[in-house]
């Protein structure tokens, strides 16, 4: 049995998967995905598997996630469960499928947070406010 590791990134999130043959079963931090809190991220984590169908049934998938908030964590486990079906598949269609469906699932968005500078007010490019008065 082959073990195969993909990873991806969003934010400050990383994701690193193994995935292998198996009966459909991902685990999330070695918990299952069933059990993902909150719902609305459990939901966007099982798009790539309801996209695939029934290939999805056919490989299990470990990903562990570290960093980030928990929407960049959940964007960066969903980037890595797309890579490896796409891998595992090894077909260009279900590659395609993902592009046209959501880009994000495929390829990482490589925006990070503005470093802030100095005497600028906590924030990247706010300003101390003035009053001619």
């Amino acid at each position: 049995m082959k073990i195969t590791m993909v990873s991806g990134k969003r934010k400050r999130a990383v994701a690193r998967a193994s995935f292998r043959q198996g009966t459909g079963k991902v685990k999330v931090n070695n918990k299952e995905l069933n059990i993902y809190q909150p719902k609305m991220y459990r939901l966007k984590l099982k798009e790539p598997l309801i996209i695939a169908g029934d290939m999805s049934n056919k490989i299990d998938i470990d990903v562990n996630v570290a960093g980030g908030g928990i929407s960049s964590q959940s964007d960066a486990c969903r980037l890595v469960i797309a890579k490896s079906l796409v891998q595992y598949s090894k077909s260009d269609k279900l590659k395609d499928i993902f592009l046209k469906y959501d880009r994000n699932l495929l390829v990482a968005d490589v925006r990070r947070k503005e470093a802030s500078k100095p005497n600028r007010h906590g924030k990247a490019r706010s300003k101390r406010q003035k009053s001619y008065r």
